[in-house]
């Protein structure tokens, strides 16, 4: 269980560390994207030859005998939704570097970045079941608990209910919000049609956090791998390039039938590898979806 000095210097080290891409992302990005739930009506006023011509408030011009259009506002707050998985497979990696670390610190980015634009920041942590769930509020000082919370968590079980966790959130959440399932996608347990009613009522992405010693493993001639959720050892050789030539074939036909999943239920994914820098990766994601938002 860490300590409260410890989880407060963490704390305050995420806040520091995300500082730049925060303000990266705010600077435009993050608004560009995601621009509010909807428009509300707003006023009236006279027609120019730039407004588009569907605008036209045909009641208003009708009783005035000279075209009005309609005028909108923004509703810019959002509601943003980390689920964030926290089952025993996203220990794996190096001390201070592993996936959960990686997890969280994503989480916590996306949450400043929210609170920057006046948004409304809930949380979800997972396993095969509801750990915890946090409902959206707006403000730094929830933020900052909701990251203390990710930090602190000890979960009550080791598996990965993907699925569960999409039901969980369909039946919590009342209006439209920004979901980002932030996850390893180690499991075998299905999950693809939650994954679609879910995006289908909310504006849902996936954010898949690799570690590289799960691609590139290390050459001993015998090498134990424990699969984190069972407790399952199994032995090979690594040193040996046909086996690592096998365990490469394996590793990418499942990496490819989670990706053709996510195209499958039009679900767009931030890939991001554990101890490298997220910039790139989070701005790229956010170009892409300007250009399909339009």
């Amino acid at each position: 269980m860490i300590q409260t000095r410890e989880l407060l210097a963490k704390v305050r080290k995420i806040e520091i560390r995300t500082r730049r891409l925060v303000e990266e992302l705010t600077g435009g990005a993050w608004h560009s994207v995601y621009k509010g739930r909807g428009i509300e009506f707003s006023e009236v006023r006279e027609y120019t030859p730039d407004d588009d011509v569907r605008d036209i408030d045909w009641n208003v011009t009708a009783r005035m005998g000279t075209p009005y259009i309609k005028k909108y506002a923004e509703e810019r707050e959002l509601t943003v939704i980390l689920a964030v998985d926290a089952s025993a497979s996203l220990s794996f990696g190096k001390t201070g570097s592993t996936k959960r670390d990686e997890a969280a610190e994503i989480a916590a980015l996306l949450a400043l970045s929210a609170i920057r634009n006046n948004d409304k920041v809930g949380l979800l942590v997972f396993t095969d079941k509801t750990e915890l769930w946090l409902p959206p509020k707006s403000g730094k000082s929830h933020v900052l608990r909701l990251i203390r919370e990710m930090l602190a968590f000890e979960p009550e079980s080791k598996g990965t209910d993907i699925g569960h966790a999409m039901d969980s959130l369909a039946r919590n959440l009342k209006r439209k919000a920004v979901i980002f399932l932030i996850s390893d996608f180690i499991t075998d347990k299905p999950y693809e049609k939650q994954l679609k009613v879910l995006n289908m009522r909310h504006d849902l992405a996936a954010v898949r956090i690799t570690e590289k010693m799960e691609i590139d493993l290390p050459k001993l001639s015998m090498l134990s791998l424990e699969d984190a959720e069972t407790g399952e050892i199994s032995w090979f050789d690594a040193a040996s390039s046909k086996m690592r030539k096998l365990f490469g074939k394996r590793v990418e036909e499942k990496r490819n039938s989670v990706a053709e999943l996510f195209r499958r239920a039009k679900v767009d994914v931030v890939e991001l590898t554990c101890g490298e820098d997220p910039s790139l990766p989070l701005m790229n994601f956010f170009r892409m979806r300007k250009r399909k938002n339009g």
